[in-house]
C-alpha cells in the first residue's frame, strides 16, 4: 500500500484525486494537509511515499497587483514544500503545473516547443519546474504535470460558461478551431497511472480527441434536446479579433498539445468528451 500526501485541501483537483483514489482502499492511504494554516511546515512527511501538491493559484489574466504572491504561492511555497518532502525522505513530488508555461501564440505545443509564458501567473509555474528540477534525483522523483483547461462537474471557468450558454442560446458561430481538454477523471486516472508506475519527469495529459468550441456547445445542446443554429456568418468578425479580444481569442483560439508527447499519459483516458459531457449534465442536475 503506497501514502500519498495531497497538499492543497479542498481544491478541485485536490479532492477529484482523493476520491479517485479512494476507490482503492487496499492500494492506497490518502491524506490531504491544510497549506493555508501556518503550522504546516511541522507536519511529518516522513509517513508519505508521495506527495502530490495542488496548492496554488490560478488566473489566466491575473492583476499585477497580485504578482508578488503569485510568486509567493506557485513558485516558492511549492519548492520549499518539495524541499521538506525530500528531507523527510518522500521518494515521489508530484506538482501540478499548468499548459499556461507556453506562450498561447504557438497555438501548437510539440515536443521542441519551448516555455515561454504570457504573463507572471505562468512564469510563476515555470520558476516553479525550474526549482523542482533541481532536487530531482534516482531517490527522489519529480514529476511535472502541465495539463491543458481542466473540466468536470462543478469546475470553475469557461467550461461551465459554454454549457449554460448552450442552455439559453438558440444561435452560435460554426467556427472550427482546435483545444486541448482534460476531463477531471481522466486526469485523475493520470495521476493514479503516474503514481503506479513511480514516474518521473513531466507529462502532458490530455482527452484523447481534440475539440472544438463550437463542439462543446453543439454536444451540450443535444443532450439537452435543446435546437441550435449554428452559422458560419460570424467567422470574419472571429478571424479579425481573436488576435486581440481577449474574450474572443479564449474561446476561438487554437490552443494544443501534439498527440506525440501525450501519448506516454493519455492511453489511461478511457472517458470519451461526449460522456463525460453526458455524465456532468446529469450530475449537475442531481
Amino acid at each position: 500500500m503506497k501514502s500519498i500526501l495531497i497538499t492543497g485541501k479542498n481544491s478541485y483537483v485536490g479532492s477529484n484525486v482523493e476520491n479517485w483514489l479512494q476507490q482503492y482502499p487496499d492500494k492506497y492511504k490518502v491524506d490531504t494537509l491544510d497549506m493555508l494554516d501556518q503550522n504546516w511546515k511541522d507536519f511529518d512527511f516522513s509517513k508519505y511515499d508521495v506527495v502530490f501538491h495542488v496548492a496554488g493559484i490560478a488566473h489566466s489574466t491575473p492583476k499585477k497587483s497580485q504578482e508578488s504572491l503569485y510568486y509567493k504561492v506557485n513558485t516558492d511555497l511549492v519548492i520549499e514544500t518539495a524541499t521538506i518532502a525530500k528531507q523527510a525522505g518522500v521518494k515521489q513530488f508530484i506538482f501540478m503545473s499548468s499548459m499556461i508555461v507556453y506562450n498561447k501564440k504557438e497555438k501548437r505545443i510539440t515536443k521542441d516547443t519551448l516555455p515561454n509564458p504570457d504573463n507572471f501567473y505562468g512564469n510563476s509555474k515555470l520558476q516553479a519546474e525550474i526549482g523542482l528540477q533541481k532536487l530531482d534525483s534516482q531517490d527522489y522523483k519529480i514529476v511535472i504535470i502541465r495539463p491543458p483547461m481542466i473540466y468536470g462537474p462543478h469546475s470553475k471557468g469557461n467550461f461551465p460558461k459554454l454549457m449554460s450558454f448552450a442552455r439559453k442560446s438558440f444561435i452560435f458561430p460554426n467556427f472550427k478551431n482546435k483545444r486541448s481538454m482534460l476531463y477531471i477523471d481522466n486526469l485523475s486516472n493520470s495521476i493514479k497511472y503516474l503514481i503506479d508506475e513511480e514516474a518521473q519527469g513531466t507529462y502532458f495529459p490530455q482527452n484523447s480527441d481534440y475539440m472544438s468550441t463550437s463542439q462543446i456547445v453543439r454536444d451540450t445542446a443535444k443532450f439537452i434536446g435543446k435546437k441550435m443554429w449554428f452559422t458560419r456568418i460570424f467567422n470574419p468578425i472571429i478571424y479579425l479579433t481573436r488576435g486581440f479580444v481577449s474574450v474572443v481569442n479564449k474561446m476561438f483560439s487554437d490552443f494544443y498539445y501534439d498527440k506525440e508527447i501525450s501519448e506516454s499519459i493519455t492511453h489511461s483516458n478511457a472517458i470519451s468528451f461526449r460522456e463525460s459531457i453526458e455524465f456532468i449534465l446529469n450530475n449537475e442536475e442531481n
